[in-house]
């Protein structure tokens, strides 16, 4: 029984890969049925009965959370142009949706997001994702690498997560206009406190790009730092790195009390490598890093 619900599970996880490689295609019930080798009528039910979202549901929801991204991140997009790929005919009645769903306009939005309603609209894909996106990290995952140290350029994010998605906004919008691209200039996170602290306001992480000449101190919220060099206990984590929770928990839980091995007093840190959107959820890489004595 282990077996067949192994195999279950790879043939729904083959449907989820194929939507998020496919946003902009014709995805009807028949093309995905094929996907995942059931008949179409027997797919739907096990679908939603699976990620408790019919299939025709779960797509609108990714391509709307495209669409907000864009919206949020890529200010070369038209609305026009972020509404054509998220399925709609034309800005208007992607504008519709887009209201119903979040209480703001696409405009809006872009301006100015509200990220509170914006998470509860899409608590239900968060949930029907993890569904299969469990992952499960062996010894053989993490290797051991001497790192240097990278100066970085910081922005603190201090308070409710739900209002991180504006400090990105404007870590992103900086490092625009200091023409530091993700290509040329790293992209790391640093974590100060856990991923749910017992109070909101307690949530602390660190929004940082690594810099080869010193930051201007301006006054303003850009800080300079460091990220120390060393060793560090590294785990690669590909698809679903919104949530790095469960990777974290392995090497401080698991990993950490069997390699004999101590942390060092620096936080754990991440480096992302591919984003969301400009590849599919399930194709983006971060990297964690536990410094070690």
């Amino acid at each position: 029984m282990k077996a067949a619900l192994q195999n279950y599970h790879a043939r729904m996880q083959r449907v989820l890969n194929h939507i998020d490689r496919h946003l902009d295609d014709d995805l009807d019930l028949d093309a995905l049925s094929n996907v995942a080798a059931y008949s179409k009528y027997h797919f739907h039910r096990q679908f939603t009965a699976t990620f408790g979202l019919s299939v025709h549901r779960y797509i609108q929801l990714v391509r709307m959370k495209r669409a907000s991204y864009q919206l949020a991140y890529r200010d070369a997009q038209s609305v026009t142009d972020i509404a054509m790929e998220a399925g709609y005919d034309g800005p208007d009645g992607f504008a519709r949706a887009f209201r119903q769903r979040f209480g703001q306009s696409p405009s809006s939005f872009r301006k100015s997001p509200d990220w509170e309603p914006w998470l509860v609209a899409f608590g239900p894909l968060d949930n029907a994702r993890s569904k299969l996106m469990q992952k499960t990290f062996t010894i053989d995952d993490v290797t051991i690498r001497d790192v240097p140290p990278t100066p970085v350029a910081i922005i603190e994010h201090r308070g409710d997560p739900a209002t991180l998605g504006a400090t990105i906004q404007r870590f992103i919008a900086w490092r625009q206009g200091a023409g530091l691209h993700p290509k040329t200039n790293p992209t790391f996170n640093i974590w100060r406190s856990e991923r749910r602290p017992a109070s909101p306001a307690d949530f602390s992480v660190d929004l940082c790009v690594g810099v080869d000449k010193a930051i201007e101190a301006d006054g303003g919220e850009i800080k300079a730092g460091e990220i120390p060099g060393g060793r560090c206990a590294v785990l690669r984590v590909v698809g679903n790195t919104d949530n790095l929770e469960p990777a974290a928990l392995y090497l401080y839980r698991d990993w950490l009390p069997a390699s004999g091995e101590e942390a060092r007093d620096f936080p754990i840190y991440c480096q992302r490598l591919r984003f969301f959107p400009e590849v599919a959820e399930h194709e983006t890489v971060a990297e964690l890093f536990l410094p070690l004595k």
